[in-house]
């Protein structure tokens, strides 16, 4: 298998997002199952040179090195259908987009929308909140855009607050 650190740069990540934390126990068998699909996924019959990590036992992160082969429609497809299949099996929420994740201190915290932004309202959700942007395309953008200040991130323009230096 190989690490995610040594994947390309222009990787193309997917990040699923868990709204409970995962147990040791959990990440340990979707670990065995992601393995298993990065070593057998492929886009058109080409074999696709992918990986995963999970971090922080809450974000399951797909990665494929496009420079052989493209992921396609059809493969894409098929990632998603395993996430689903994960869900079912562990009882899992990984394809709800509406909440929104941030570090209180050295834990990650999520969040329905609206209260996400009652904290930012209160001020307890600060320019300087490190959040998660699961919109991230590549493994550069992951590696320096995933985790970033609040202030620098798009949930500031979602929420039309004022960014702070």
């Amino acid at each position: 298998m190989v690490k995610p650190n040594d994947m390309p740069a222009n990787s193309r990540v997917w990040i699923y997002q868990s709204a409970t934390e995962l147990t040791e126990k959990q990440v340990q068998d979707i670990s065995e199952q992601l393995i298993e699909f990065t070593s057998s996924w492929k886009a058109h019959q080409q074999p696709l040179k992918a990986t995963f990590d999970i971090r922080y036992f809450r974000f399951i992160i797909l990665m494929v090195d496009e420079q052989d082969a493209a992921a396609s429609g059809c493969s894409i497809d098929k990632s998603v259908q395993l996430i689903k299949e994960l869900e079912a099996k562990f009882n899992l929420s990984l394809l709800d987009r509406s909440q929104f994740a941030f570090k209180d201190h050295d834990e990650v915290k999520l969040l329905p929308k609206d209260q996400f932004e009652q904290m930012v309202n209160l001020g307890v959700i600060t320019g300087d909140t490190i959040v998660f942007n699961n919109l991230v395309q590549t493994k550069v953008d992951l590696d320096q855009q995933w985790e970033i200040h609040f202030s620098s991130s798009w949930h500031a323009d979602l929420f039309a607050t004022q960014k702070t230096p």
